[in-house]
């Protein structure tokens, strides 16, 4: 059995659990031959070396391990030399911190960047306690249960206190332990477990909540999850789940009795490989402190657990995270988040969100992380899905300085856009194509006078745009329809504005424009996201219902209906097995 697979041995064949099948069995994407050493999977279509074809190009920030480029050089790229090649002539760009907002407006349609704005929404720990506390209130702890109690200090110190000392007024009630974290550090650095006030000391920005005291132990020791999560895209919203991943142990044995023992309660790895314990062959762990999700299901199998219920859950928590930062994320094109979601397991088999990752880690410590990472990077690259037009970095029949978020591009685009199904607001609206244009965008009509003004003013900037905004007299509404060119023209312009002036875009006019660079995410046969590539497994869109959502613009109730179907759906078998079993003693 895998993550997200339930073997059928009298078939022999595998069957997708994303959260439902609809979209697997529905509309299989087009097959492909699996990389030597890996499983067979539906991905996309990778660029094949040929006499003509230029090698894909890439640009890594100094930061980046050497394990990205180490792979990228394996599968035949070339690293990006800024003083030999232009600003545009590279396909990935990778970096460890957030690209500025000129990066995604100046895009191009053979270029990927490995990160979205503003998702340190999620990624930052404040933020994220915030966003779960609103979306609790919005849809009820039913869902957003999965994230323990949370106070942001300083502002949230008196409500703290209440909590603290409310249970403790209550005679007879277990008392809780509590967890101190800074809200903008990682790797374990300046946390605090506490049980008594007396002991909580902060000196900077902390989140504090409920610690959970009784996690589920293998051989007396805590671990965690490492699950790997990557969004391709945020408009529409598609998330794709690592099916592989890494156990994280703590090296010393659980014990409350002392919380100050950072080997026994903390399970960054970042932590225990200096603990003295890391090298002793510990008792079913072994040496070391990470394990790979194929060993641990292994281990589960072995001790009869049935864990598919488990995956489930840890689907919805990612799937539930990434809806509350669904709608404020900036649309943009050509992008990927790669997630590092810390999930802890409970003595019941609860699974709860400790932190989201941003940029987690690729470096290599153990043969674990060699298992892991490697082939992580692998089908990351595969599902970029490169096309041979992608290896000559150029837009065939326009200029090269039009971007997708460029004025001129919306300016010139008179009559058609890029054909999306994917994007096709309300059902039975076709496409006139059934593949992405290899091109960025299709122009049908220049006007002179626009390509005089371009050349002949320099860009404004965004102060005198802003100023210009705000002493634009107010036009009353038109009575009659504009013309076609007109409409275009108005529309764009909107949008224009939308991207240049801030960095929200909380206008719902912004996200229903569709991209004119096509999305690279799509099956090229029908035009909907790749159910499976490598060991990525999509999760969200998990049906019709949900793919049909999240299109022009997010509509997170419908989503938040279709999940509570799901989970309902997912807990009936069991009562039904259950009566069947006790109606045969």
């Amino acid at each position: 059995m895998t993550l997200w697979e339930k073997e059928d041995s009298s078939h022999g064949k595998d069957n997708i659990c994303t959260a439902t099948e609809e979209i697997c069995t529905e509309n299989p994407a087009e097959p492909r031959s699996p990389r030597k050493g890996s499983k067979s999977s539906t991905a996309a279509k990778q660029v094949e070396p040929r006499g003509n074809t230029r090698p894909l190009v890439f640009r890594l920030q100094a930061s980046v391990p050497s394990l990205v480029r180490e792979i990228l050089l394996e599968r035949g790229w070339i690293e990006y030399n800024e003083h030999e090649q232009d600003n545009e002539d590279w396909n990935l760009y990778w970096k460890n911190c957030p690209f500025p907002m000129t990066e995604h407006q100046s895009i191009k349609p053979w270029q990927r960047l490995n990160h979205y704005p503003e998702t340190i929404r999620i990624t930052r720990k404040d933020y994220l306690a915030r966003h779960l506390k609103r979306m609790k209130g919005i849809y009820g702890t039913t869902l957003y249960e999965f994230s323990p109690v949370a106070f942001i200090m300083p502002n949230d110190y008196i409500k703290f206190i209440t909590e603290y000392s409310k249970e403790r007024q209550i005679p007879g009630k277990k008392l809780s332990y509590w967890i101190c974290k800074p809200v903008d550090r990682s790797r374990g650095r300046g946390i605090l477990i506490f049980q008594d006030i007396k002991d909580f000391v902060y000196d900077c920005m902390v989140i504090v909540q409920k610690y959970i005291s009784n996690p589920l132990l293998i051989s007396g020791y805590k671990w965690d999850l490492r699950i790997y999560v990557c969004v391709t895209s945020f408009y529409p919203l598609t998330i794709y789940i690592y099916e592989e991943g890494l156990v994280r142990f703590a090296t010393e044995k659980f014990d409350l009795r002392s919380l100050d023992n950072i080997y026994a309660h903390l399970t960054n790895s970042s932590i225990n490989k200096f603990g003295p314990s890391y090298r002793k062959d510990k008792d079913v762990i072994g040496s070391g402190c990470k394990w790979t999700f194929s060993r641990f299901r292994a281990y589960l199998r072995s001790c009869h657990v049935d864990d598919l219920l488990l995956w489930k859950r840890i689907n919805h928590i990612v799937i539930l995270t990434l809806l509350a930062i669904s709608t404020s994320v900036p649309f943009t094109s050509n992008c990927f988040e790669l997630f590092g979601f810390d999930i802890l397991v409970d003595e019941k088999m609860k699974p709860w969100l400790l932190e989201v990752n941003h940029s987690p880690g690729l470096r290599l410590d153990c043969a674990s992380d060699v298992v892991v990472k490697r082939k992580l990077l692998h089908d990351i690259v595969d599902l970029l899905n490169y096309k041979e037009a992608d290896t000559l970095r150029k837009s065939r029949g326009t200029n090269r300085r039009i971007s997708c978020f460029s004025r001129s591009q919306y300016m010139l685009t008179t009559e058609s856009e890029v054909p999306l199904d994917f994007l096709a607001c309300g059902k039975g609206i076709k496409s006139a194509t059934t593949s992405p244009s290899p091109s960025c965008l299709q122009i049908t009509k220049r006007t002179a006078t626009y390509g005089r003004t371009a050349s002949a003013y320099p860009r404004k900037t965004l102060t005198s745009q802003l100023r210009e905004k705000m002493h634009m007299p107010q036009t009353p509404i038109q009575s009659k329809p504009l013309s076609k060119s007109r409409q275009v023209l108005r529309t764009s312009h909107s949008l224009c504005e939308s991207v240049q002036s801030t960095h929200w875009f909380n206008s719902l006019e912004f996200y229903t424009h569709k991209p004119t660079i096509p999305l690279y995410f799509l099956s090229d046969k029908d035009r909907r996201p790749f159910p499976r590539v490598g060991d990525f497994i999509l999760i969200f869109p998990f049906n019709d219902a949900a793919l049909e959502a999240s299109k022009n613009g997010m509509n997170v109730k419908s989503v938040i209906q279709e999940i509570h179907k799901l989970m309902n759906r997912e807990l009936q078998p069991e009562p039904q097995k259950l009566n069947k079993a006790l109606v045969n003693q």
